[in-house]
């Protein structure tokens, strides 16, 4: 891994005659005598919700980068159109897991993450456009950015470290040492995230925010309640200038 050093940097209608026809036909339909076959279907229980939503689920396909990158269109004003956002307090999607970022989308529909911005865009989308959105970003690569040399050596002691006496847990351990997170565990990649997102999201979580009431939503706020603002200003600014060094893989290949 290396470090570029430089100056700390850190929102169908239906229409009203279809509506009167399905009135109309309702009425007419109760005035008739319900047939045999009816009157057995009525006291039959409804089985067709668990089939219906297990066929539904079962249409959800692994993310299409290439329909994600349409999809993605709204998201550029804010989060650049590969995914790297100029504006340093919007992060960067780019290189993100696709898994991630359909957590992400699928709290922020729900009200688990609280954001504003963030709710009305994820409102309208689909479970199928919000792995679509995922595969596109995690196909993009993340432009790395700078570090604070002054920051480095505390930063880099608490991210690959710890600090036992404080009980607080290496940020490698479930960032991985570079920073390229674990999609399986759904773990973000934090490596050339800007600083100043960083910093504000630690702060955020250190003063009680929570992205949710499950045990892994929990894990960030308990550990950001024990960091200091010199830990966090020291941690936001070394992720942000970690990356691979240029021209090596990030990760072996398995045979």
């Amino acid at each position: 891994m290396s470090f570029r050093s430089a100056g700390f940097r850190p929102a169908v209608l239906g229409s009203a005659l279809t509506l009167a026809l399905a009135l109309s036909a309702t009425a007419v339909m109760a005035q008739e005598a319900p047939t045999p076959a009816a009157t057995a279907s009525a006291a039959t229980p409804a089985t067709a919700t668990p089939a219906s939503a297990s066929v539904a689920e079962a249409a959800i396909k692994p993310g299409d980068a290439a329909a994600g990158q349409a999809k993605a269109a709204v998201c550029g004003a804010c989060h650049g159109m590969d995914g790297n956002s100029a504006d340093a307090q919007y992060p960067k999607l780019a290189g993100q897991s696709e898994q991630y970022i359909v957590r992400q989308l699928t709290d922020f529909k729900s009200g688990q993450r609280q954001n504003p911005i963030m709710l009305g865009m994820a409102m309208p989308l689909s479970v199928q456009d919000m792995h679509d959105l995922g595969a596109y970003f995690a196909s993009q690569t993340s432009r790395p950015g700078v570090a604070d040399q002054a920051l480095v050596e505390p930063g880099e002691t608490l991210f690959r470290q710890g600090d036992a006496t404080r009980d607080i847990p290496a940020c490698m351990a479930c960032h991985s040492i570079d920073g390229r997170g674990n999609p399986g565990a759904m773990y973000p990649q934090l490596a050339g995230q800007h600083a100043q997102y960083i910093e504000a999201t630690l702060k955020a979580w250190h003063d009680g925010a929570s992205w949710g009431t499950d045990a892994h939503s929990q894990i960030m706020p308990t550990i950001a309640t024990k960091l200091d603002a010199k830990d966090i200003a020291a941690l936001a600014s070394y992720i942000e200038g970690l990356h691979a060094v240029e021209g090596t893989p990030a990760a072996a290949a398995t045979p």
